[in-house]
């Protein structure tokens, strides 16, 4: 089982990697959440049952498009081809989604995307992990995600997509 620090490296890696995919197609990012605080606070914040535990990891715009993106590395099954979530994340999401008017959107290695809904709706749930945190998961085929074209423009283009709207 690899370490926090381990899955902290690849996911940060992820969400560079997302970053950049939505600079490419024109959109402002920046980092938010977790990753901004202290050692000590996100130690703090770990071990609470408060909602902000789930902050997205970015927060991204283009023209009057506002979303909070969270990115999901190794968070898809090889075997199943299933993607995996956190139910407290999604529950936290769609009460985010609801306190904010703005989308969340889950971002995976393959830049499939799923928003909380999506997840709540089609998703099954899964045992607890023996990985990880080892909280329950939703589980959710991959063939349910979004492309990340589609909802964020091509390399190429700049069309507004009002996907915030």
């Amino acid at each position: 089982m690899a370490s926090f620090q381990q899955r902290k490296v690849v996911g940060d890696a992820h969400e560079q990697h997302v970053a950049e995919q939505l600079t490419l197609r024109g959109w402002e990012v920046n980092p938010w959440g977790q990753g901004l605080l202290t050692r000590k606070l996100q130690d703090a914040l770990r071990v609470t049952d408060s909602f902000i535990r789930w902050i997205p990891d970015l927060i991204a715009a283009k023209g009057k498009d506002l979303v909070l993106i969270d990115c999901k590395a190794r968070m898809t099954s090889r075997n199943t081809g299933r993607h995996a979530v956190e139910r407290a994340a999604v529950h936290a999401h769609l009460q985010l989604v609801a306190w904010t008017s703005l989308p969340v959107y889950y971002v995976f290695d393959d830049l499939g995307v799923l928003s909380p809904h999506d997840v709540l709706i089609a998703g099954q749930e899964g045992p607890h992990s023996v990985v990880g945190s080892g909280s329950p998961y939703f589980l959710i085929s991959r063939s349910n995600a979004r492309r990340f074209d589609v909802l964020f423009g091509s390399g190429e283009s700049a069309t507004q997509w009002g996907i915030a709207s």
